[in-house]
């Protein structure tokens, strides 16, 4: 949906006047900032519908940038970066970013991440509350409860949790969460699913409360109660 505003964050000067005018061209309002502490300035004053972030920045790199912007919001992230090795995705996913994108890139290829990171954002049904066991997690709010404790989720978390909980007892595989979740797979050797299953554990499983999310060796996930 043209419109959307986009906050473009990159210290190349050729580079971003080619993202700039491509995303203008597809109809989205454009913020550029060359640096990292301008780029959270702007984040604040004037909060952007989505962020096209550079890892490589002078200053404030693009890594502490995005833990910043996360910290402060669930604005969709798409890193830019030359590091192409799968632990560097990893990494750059884990400060928070939604998607990741290697250069040299083509400008089909970054406007249909674009496309897609702003519809996952966007709702596409009523809120609902989804039930399982004690938990239970409000499509409206992103809020998670177990039990009367509330749960604060990042959007990763929350996409993976709304996953398990509309498909209970049911094994989910590796390439079925790569693809509800992030939308593309990361190649066999990725850890970015037991990673965040991790996360979601950590916090699901305060104060000895029985696990949920259990793993099927060789296979995938499956939410369901301990036997």
């Amino acid at each position: 949906m043209a419109g959307e505003r986009i906050l473009l964050i990159e210290d190349e000067a050729r580079i971003a006047q080619f993202i700039e005018r491509a995303l203008i061209y597809e109809g989205y309002r454009v913020s550029v900032a060359r640096d990292g502490q301008n780029g959270l300035t702007i984040a604040r004053d004037n909060p952007p519908d989505l962020v096209v972030l550079d890892w490589m920045l002078p200053g404030l790199d693009g890594l502490e940038v995005c833990k910043r912007l996360r910290a402060a919001s669930d604005v969709p992230i798409l890193m830019l970066t030359a590091k192409d090795d799968i632990k560097d995705r990893v990494i750059g996913l884990d400060a928070g970013a939604d998607d990741y994108l290697v250069k040299p890139f083509s400008v089909d290829e970054l406007m249909a991440r674009v496309r897609a990171l702003f519809r996952r954002s966007t709702p596409t049904s009523r809120p609902e509350i989804l039930r399982f066991s004690d938990l239970t997690l409000d499509t409206g709010t992103h809020r998670a409860y177990r039990g009367e404790r509330a749960i604060d989720l990042t959007a990763k978390e929350y996409e993976l949790l709304e996953l398990f909980m509309r498909n209970p007892r049911q094994v989910l595989t590796r390439d079925v969460i790569f693809d509800r979740v992030w939308g593309y797979d990361f190649g066999g050797e990725s850890n970015i699913i037991e990673v965040y299953v991790r996360y979601l554990r950590q916090k699901t499983e305060q104060d000895n409360e029985p696990r949920l999310v259990h793993t099927v060796r060789g296979v995938g996930y499956v939410l369901r109660e301990e036997e």
